[in-house]
């Protein structure tokens, strides 16, 4: 813990005034020592604290959730999901196959959303009340109901619109 060049026959108050002004010296550092932990994490204000809003890993990858959907809008693949029912979503409500419903990754739950097939042009509006895809590549997952509802087989390359939320929305 000492430096060598120190004389070993040092007695305890002289070690202890070493130490306090080898401490004092390194408190003169230039840099602000950087704390561990994401930035991410610690910049991200979350409006909505549940737990399904906050940063969660899968499969030993970090995901943090958007702290609001406004102004959203993103292209990529969809793919489409139904053998779940009967099981939870992020949000604990019981997912249904046939309604119309979506699963993403990073969008605050829950969140209104309106999903284009760009391959046919029809579109459908719903809520994103849960979370994944977890495959490479995804950006959403939609329920079997929303999937046929834009004529989706398989997957599809969609566009993804946030909706502004109204006291009138269902």
């Amino acid at each position: 813990m000492f430096p060598q060049s120190l004389p070993i026959n040092l007695n305890l108050g002289q070690r202890s005034l070493c130490l306090l002004m080898l401490l004092l010296i390194s408190g003169c550092a230039s840099e602000t020592p950087k704390l561990l932990g994401s930035p991410k994490s610690e910049t991200h204000y979350y409006p909505n604290n549940k737990a399904y809003n906050r940063p969660y890993t899968v499969k030993g990858k970090t995901y943090y959730p958007l702290p609001s959907a406004e102004g959203y809008r993103e292209t990529g693949v969809a793919s489409w999901y139904g053998p779940e029912s009967g099981n939870r979503t992020a949000m604990g409500t019981p997912f249904k196959p046939s309604g119309i419903s979506a699963a993403h990754k990073t969008l605050p739950l829950p969140s209104r959303v309106r999903v284009t097939n760009l391959e046919n042009g029809r579109s459908v509006d719903l809520w994103v009340n849960d979370r994944g895809p977890f495959h490479r590549n995804r950006l959403i997952d939609l329920s079997q109901g929303a999937a046929k509802a834009i004529g989706m087989r398989g997957t599809t390359k969609v566009k993804v619109e946030h909706l502004e939320m109204r006291a009138d929305s269902d």
